[in-house]
């Protein structure tokens, strides 16, 4: 089969295509014939070593596909079920490896690309409105990388869920993008500083919760965003890891709670990730979720996936198609 390896951590440019032996499914995993993978921030993080994993490896944690065969001791899944999962093994690749518990059925209604796409962002961006910083009517939240994959979905359902979005984009046709999804106010942060705008349209008050995975360039005006006791949700590094911060800092500008969060913390048990999952598909299914694919590359051109997705010239979801 063909798949990309990484022999050494460094640039896209480490992402080789190679032509390995099809993985065996251990006791508790399944493999996946990959019909689309996607592609994520973690996944470069991975590549440079940011995140270590052994080497070689095979990146990719997203995937969606059909069930091609079961390991030993698993129960209820069966081969040709078509299948999604954000838990992958190696997704980059014609087959992939999966744990059985990470898996969620497709439904009818969910094209597979989509459900490629909207696992580990959609996951996601469920989490942090739903349980991280429990969105409410009348709540005020601001979202960084606002046209993003996990952006435009956040801000979505944000916006169903009654709040009040102001989203932070650096061009104008991500603007507009933003806007469509639901953004009630859109900064273009590459031509002013967002936190005095913030504050501008709270009425100096400032946000409930900051949802930032730009990281390093971002953090700190993101907490100048802040009223007092309200969340810092740092949850990416796009822009490169956040510095150490003193709990004085936050005691200072305003009693304000920070978190690092992760998404293996919030689909731990296979109810919460039905849970979620089920609950994306159903508003796909109902047209209440739009999932943007933003495009998509074969397996060959993963490196230029990378580096399309790390120059930020991204809006929505990109897919690489083995």
């Amino acid at each position: 089969m063909r798949t990309i390896q990484i022999h050494e951590t460094g640039g896209p440019d480490v992402l080789q295509l190679h032509e390995s032996a099809p993985p065996e499914p251990g006791p508790g995993q399944v493999r996946v014939r990959v019909a689309a993978a996607g592609l994520n921030y973690i996944d470069t993080y991975h590549r440079t070593g940011l995140y270590k994993l052994p080497l070689p490896f095979t990146p990719g944690l997203e995937c969606a596909g059909t069930i091609e065969a079961v390991g030993p001791g698993v129960t209820g899944w069966s081969v040709g079920e078509r299948v999604a999962t954000a838990s992958g093994i190696g997704a980059y690749a014609e087959l992939a490896l999966a744990p059985a518990a990470r898996l969620v059925r497709l439904p009818a209604a969910v094209d597979t690309k989509l459900g490629a796409a909207v696992m580990l962002q959609g996951l996601t961006a469920h989490y942090l409105a739903y349980s991280t910083y429990p969105l409410k009517p009348g709540a005020t939240c601001v979202v960084t990388a606002a046209a993003g994959g996990v952006g435009l979905l956040l801000v979505q359902i944000a916006s169903r869920l009654g709040a009040r979005v102001i989203g932070l984009c650096g061009s104008e046709a991500k603007a507009s993008l933003a806007r469509a999804a639901g953004a009630d106010e859109v900064i273009n942060y590459t031509r002013e500083p967002f936190a005095a705008r913030v504050r501008e349209l709270t009425n100096g008050m400032g946000a409930d919760v900051v949802y930032d995975s730009v990281g390093a360039t971002t953090f700190e005006a993101s907490l100048d965003s802040l009223r007092p006791r309200g969340m810092m949700v740092s949850f990416g590094n796009a822009s490169g890891p956040v510095p150490s911060v003193s709990p004085l800092t936050l005691s200072s500008k305003g009693s304000l709670f920070l978190t690092r969060p992760t998404l293996a913390h919030y689909i731990a048990s296979e109810e919460e990730l039905a849970w979620r999952a089920g609950d994306l598909f159903s508003r796909m299914a109902a047209g209440e979720l739009d999932v943007r694919i933003d495009r998509e590359f074969p397996l060959h051109e993963a490196a230029e996936a990378h580096r399309l997705l790390e120059s930020r010239q991204t809006s929505g979801k990109v897919l690489i198609i083995p």
